[in-house]
């Protein structure tokens, strides 16, 4: 669920947070002993080409529609936005975090989020679509894979299924590359992702996901 502001002096907080949030989030949990460690750099290293699309999807753990669609959105914010410099392993550290790529929170083949009812530690957001994309005629839910408000789907969608990855990567990256933001430097990084949901700790764990694509293994 997604909000666009940037506060340039929470980026520099967060940037000196996240060396130290980072190294433990990386840690935590029991690992293989074969996983690379996966360097704690923002903005995390671009993946870079594909060339073996099936293999890459295997290795990486993510379904091979999907990740044809990060490159795809890539590609796109390429055109749209070339001083942008988005890469293909950000939009899937996004996808990874808000529904493990489209596996998570999935029924009937959909994937909506919990009412914006301001509980549970949620904003609350009145509905703003008379339920279309959400099915909630009361309060907005974010909804898809990369989990998009009602409202922001509006601006970003290009007329759209939030529901299909096809449509919600390229929507993402516009999102991530809005505003003239330079995605290779590590304050247009943070403020992209910070655009997308305003916490720090989804920042580190979005840069982990993005880094652990760029060594070749998946995200956990």
């Amino acid at each position: 669920m997604r909000t666009s502001a940037g506060v340039t002096g929470l980026l520099c907080a967060l940037l000196l947070v996240i060396v130290v949030v980072g190294g433990l989030v990386v840690g935590v949990g029991d690992r293989d002993d074969d996983r690379i460690d996966i360097p704690e750099d923002v903005p995390p290293a671009d993946a870079g080409d594909v060339a073996d699309v099936a293999g890459t999807a295997s290795s990486l753990d993510i379904s091979e529609d999907f990740l044809v669609a990060y490159l795809a959105g890539a590609e796109s914010a390429a055109t749209e936005y070339p001083d942008c410099h988005l890469a293909w392993n950000t939009l899937a550290g996004i996808g990874y975090v808000e529904s493990r790529h489209g596996s998570y929170g999935v029924r009937n083949g959909r994937i909506t989020g919990p009412a914006l009812d301001g509980s549970g530690g949620f904003m609350e957001i009145p509905d703003t679509d008379d339920g279309r994309l959400d099915g909630d005629r009361e309060y907005d839910r974010a909804v898809g894979p990369m989990q998009f408000l009602p409202d922001s789907w509006r601006m970003l969608g290009d007329g759209g299924d939030p529901q299909d990855i096809t449509d919600a990567a390229p929507a993402a990256a516009r999102l991530l590359c809005a505003g003239g933001r330079d995605l290779a430097t590590p304050e247009g990084w943070s403020e992209a992702v910070l655009a997308y949901n305003r916490s720090g700790e989804y920042l580190t764990t979005v840069r982990d996901a993005a880094a652990n694509y760029a060594v070749g293994q998946p995200a956990a």
